[in-house]
């Protein structure tokens, strides 16, 4: 039953001599597709084939320096020498005119027997005096240093009581009074310049008597105090007494 379904030939593929034949075929075709843009070179564009074929331009050279300019400085040919005219080593194109007034100063004479160049104003004779210098000036004399006076002076409670010219008794306070209390009220006070009471200070005293003494001694009146003649102030003392007797 196998058997029937095989074919019996005497024919055989023959596989060698068809590879050969599709290499051999597939090289044609490769060549002819290589040859087709070397020969039809009309086909490229003209522009891209110049720049495959031609090199780029070589780039521009650098501009030329400037030129160097050379400053010609002209020195003015020296005519006088010592107030003596010199005669100019060359012809000049334009002459000036020279005026009396633009003349250098001629050098001072000097005196006969003196120092050629000495010094102008010397003493005759050229001697040492001429050389010698001017005495200085005299020093200015010294400035007294004038202290100013003060304008406030301290003087003590007693002395200061003998210019006392108006003095206004404190009267008792009657609560002080009742209680029985006494003593003395201690001020610090500034007499100005004309003599009345400035300023006031508390230093001490009993409550119940510094307002009685404090309204009474700002009534007070002194005699102006003076120094050097001109008045000023005083800082002093002022004691005010209660005593139960008074």
């Amino acid at each position: 039953m196998f058997e029937q379904s095989f074919v019996e030939g005497t024919g055989k593929t023959r596989k060698g001599l068809s590879v050969f034949f599709t290499f051999v075929g597939e090289l044609v075709v490769v060549g002819i597709l290589i040859l087709i843009p070397l020969i039809y070179t009309d086909t490229l564009p003209r522009a891209q084939l110049m720049t495959f074929l031609s090199a780029p331009p070589p780039p521009p050279p650098p501009p030329p320096p400037p030129p160097v300019v050379q400053k010609v400085v002209k020195v003015a040919p020296k005519q006088f020498d010592a107030g003596r005219l010199m005669a100019p080593k060359e012809i000049p194109k334009n002459i000036a005119i020279i005026r009396e007034e633009d003349q250098p100063p001629a050098m001072a004479g000097g005196v006969v027997g003196g120092v050629p160049g000495g010094v102008p104003g010397g003493l005759g004779g050229g001697g040492l005096g001429s050389l010698a210098a001017a005495p200085p000036p005299p020093p200015p004399p010294p400035v007294k240093e004038v202290k100013a006076a003060p304008s406030r002076i301290r003087v003590g409670g007693q002395v200061q009581a003998a210019n006392l010219v108006k003095q206004v008794k404190p009267p008792y306070p009657p609560l002080a009074k009742q209680a029985r209390i006494q003593g003395v009220v201690h001020f610090t006070a500034v007499i100005g310049k004309d003599g009345t009471i400035q300023n006031l200070t508390l230093v001490s005293g009993h409550p119940l008597l510094v307002a009685a003494a404090q309204e009474a001694v700002k009534q007070w009146v002194y005699k102006p105090t003076l120094l050097n003649g001109e008045p000023v102030e005083v800082i002093t003392q002022i004691d005010v007494n209660f005593t139960l007797s008074q």
